[in-house]
């Protein structure tokens, strides 16, 4: 596996080593052993799926502490915008955020470390979306931010007339007024 730094502290893209020939292809999504060879220490307690059509927006989201969540995050099928927010208030880059496309094509995956905001937007007809989170999920210690806070400026990479976003993630604040305690 390679890790690509991003230019903000603990968050990577990971590209996997691929393996293909005429029968497809093999790769290992996740290795205990090679993240702490590269210093990347995770406990990785839950895994979820989602699947989306075309236009779909769904985030930001994120849990505050105690519960906050790192997570790996993956494309099963499909192409997404994926988008990671820092909400760390000590960082260089707080407010800040980094999109990639994550592609069932490109393999790609993104290590989102605790203390960030995060989101995607489906970019391909349908996308399968895979997630590990070291952390459990807390309704109580749920935090969100609205997709389009002017503050953070994220092009979606989605016409506003096409953008499917659910009434709950509508009621997000803006990043100025989210709760962040990270």
């Amino acid at each position: 596996m390679k890790l690509i730094d991003t230019g903000i502290k603990g968050l990577f893209v990971i590209e996997p080593k691929i393996f293909k020939d005429e029968r497809g292809y093999f790769f290992e999504a996740y290795n205990l052993q090679k993240f702490k060879e590269n210093g990347l220490d995770y406990n990785f307690v839950q895994d979820n799926q989602s699947l989306s059509s075309y236009g779909v927006i769904r985030g930001l989201h994120y849990q505050l502490n105690p519960m906050a969540q790192a997570k790996l995050v993956r494309v099963l099928q499909g192409k997404v915008l994926d988008v990671a927010v820092d909400l760390r208030k000590d960082s260089p880059t707080f407010g800040k955020h980094f999109s990639i496309e994550l592609s069932d094509e490109n393999f790609l995956q993104l290590l989102i470390p605790r203390g960030f905001a995060h989101g995607f937007s489906v970019l391909s007809e349908k996308a399968v979306f895979s997630y590990k989170c070291d952390n459990f999920y807390s309704k109580e210690n749920e935090g969100g931010i609205i997709y389009n806070s002017p503050t953070l400026n994220i092009d979606w990479k989605i016409p506003i007339d096409k953008a499917k976003v659910s009434d709950k993630d509508k009621q997000n604040p803006s990043f100025e007024n989210a709760q962040m305690n990270f």
